[in-house]
């Protein structure tokens, strides 16, 4: 290779190699959820190849010709090997056993080829390793050659992985993995997608991560994701990019192979498991629980003993952290329903004591209505007792006018001598006012005999809403305090208001406190 023509090849590797890098957290959480919406319509692909199955071994049990048969029952092996390992091992041995009885070299080889790459998945290694022994020493027929040496790659990768943690039997198998998958590249056609893929494969084992990552985006912009190859080459980008410490382009295309594996109905999956133990490693406990326990019930579905191993190891811990996940979430659940009901409490409190204040404003209201009807009440009577007044006092004049002008001036003064005029006018003040005051002070008298000591409490004659007595005080509470005003109001004279006042003094509990006290009182309650 000149030269340019090696700088031209370096050129070309740039900007394949930062597509493969590009990824951002943004494309992961949206490859992410794609995977979620797959994994929840993961039955409808697998019931897909159970048709297929089913169709393929009602026509196995028809009677069909011998090459038919075999090539019908490595058909369904095929078809089974990455959905039940059992069942694949089933169909292989079985058409090795027909094929062998038939004498037909090439299809036993054929067979015993496909049993030895996938015995080691479960985990019958030795079985594996003689039975592939004996194809070789046998002779591998010219146009197998191909699928031997895919097969010897095959085997001795999952051999490899198995003792991942025994070096020297790692190393061995990864080696003899390599030589083969060299030898396959030498055999297969370069413009097919296999060829494409081992060829990345080649150069991911000797570091040559550029030109790696150069052949598997050019193959994967040629596949589709239902092409079994798509999830391989994505699991290899994904390895790629954990080379380079890349956790998005690793998760990226985890992802992506895990899709794939779904949608081809591939139940032995190692993408998945891997994704579950990255995710778990970040943190995202609830993702990982949920994809390592798919992982794990694939490979019980599938029989294949090595994924059942491998994701079991994983699974407790990521359970034990995914318990403690729920049993914080579950004690954040327990705050917040404390704390609403805390709020809740505070709530119906706040909404009794709006209660009781809106109960409390409805009776004042009420009293307030109560009170200004009152008010009225009291108005329109003491308006009513200056009209009387106002009459009695021009009936008076005109009886006056007349005495004088009869020249009865005697008569006058006797009318105004007996007082009588006076005490007709005070009775009905009198009435007026008791009927007044007692609408806006109801329990005057019972409040006022509370003041009182037992023995000395005031009685009220029949009929009597108020006497003298009880008058002076009420005109105390409607805030007349002086003397001579209640006397004048009362038609007494002054002496007789004070004596009256210092009687109430005598009698009362808290003699000093008595008028303040009488001032106290409330009027409609």
């Amino acid at each position: 290779m000149t030269f340019k023509r090696i700088i031209a090849t370096l050129l070309a590797l740039i900007p394949l190699a930062m597509t493969v890098s590009a990824v951002g957290e943004r494309d992961v959480a949206q490859m992410l959820k794609r995977l979620d919406r797959e994994l929840e319509v993961s039955d409808s692909y697998i019931s897909g190849r159970r048709n297929l199955i089913d169709s393929l071994r009602r026509k196995l049990s028809t009677g069909l010709p011998d090459g038919e048969r075999l090539d019908l029952m490595l058909k369904l092996g095929d078809i089974y090997n990455a959905y039940r390992i059992d069942s694949a091992l089933h169909f292989y041995q079985e058409g090795m056993r027909v094929s062998s009885a038939l004498k037909s070299d090439s299809a036993t080889a054929r067979f015993a080829i496909r049993t030895a790459t996938y015995l080691p998945l479960q985990l019958f290694i030795t079985d594996a390793i003689m039975l592939m022994d004996s194809v070789s020493a046998a002779g591998v027929p010219h146009g197998l050659l191909t699928e031997y040496y895919d097969a010897q790659r095959q085997m001795n990768n999952y051999i490899s992985n198995i003792f991942i943690d025994y070096p020297s039997i790692h190393d061995k198998h990864r080696s003899r993995e390599t030589e083969m998958q060299r030898r396959l590249l030498g055999v297969l056609d370069k413009n097919t997608p296999q060829y494409k893929l081992n060829l990345a494969e080649n150069y991911f084992y000797q570091r040559k991560l550029p030109e790696a990552k150069a052949v598997l985006v050019e193959l994967i912009n040629e596949i589709n994701e239902q092409n079994p190859l798509y999830a391989r080459a994505c699991h290899m980008l994904a390895d790629i990019s954990k080379a380079g410490d890349d956790y998005a382009g690793h998760t990226y295309y985890l992802a992506l192979s895990a899709i794939s594996d779904i949608r081809c109905a591939t139940l032995e999956v190692a993408s998945l498991q891997e994704l579950g133990g990255l995710l778990f490693r970040h943190d995202d406990v609830k993702r990982a629980h949920a994809y390592l326990s798919q992982a794990l019930r694939n490979a019980v579905d599938c029989r294949v003993s090595l994924r059942i191993i491998q994701t079991s190891n994983a699974l407790p811990i990521i359970e034990n952290a995914h318990k403690a996940q729920i049993n914080t979430f579950r004690k954040r659940i327990f705050i917040v329903i404390g704390i609403m009901a805390v709020l809740l409490i505070a709530l119906f409190v706040t909404l009794r004591m709006v209660y009781r204040t809106n109960r409390v404003q409805h009776k004042l209201a009420i009293r307030l209505e109560k009170a200004n009807q009152t008010k009225d009440v009291y108005i329109a009577q003491f308006l009513n007792l200056c009209s009387i007044y106002m009459d009695k006092l021009n009936q008076f004049n005109k009886l006056v006018s007349r005495k004088i002008s009869a020249g009865k001036g005697e008569d006058l003064l006797k009318l105004t001598k007996s007082g009588k005029f006076v005490e007709e006018q005070s009775k009905e003040f009198y009435e007026v006012f008791d009927d007044a005051f007692l609408n806006i002070y109801p329990s005057f008298v019972e409040d006022v005999n509370k003041l009182l000591q037992p023995d000395k409490q005031l009685t009220l004659k029949d009929g009597e809403k108020l006497n003298t007595d009880l008058r002076i005080l009420a005109l105390m509470r409607l805030g007349i305090e002086d003397t001579s005003r209640i006397a004048q109001m009362l038609n007494y004279s002054v002496y007789t208001i004070y004596t009256y006042r210092n009687k109430f003094k005598s009698r009362a509990i808290d003699r000093d406190a008595f008028e303040d006290s009488v001032m106290k009182i409330k009027s409609i309650s």
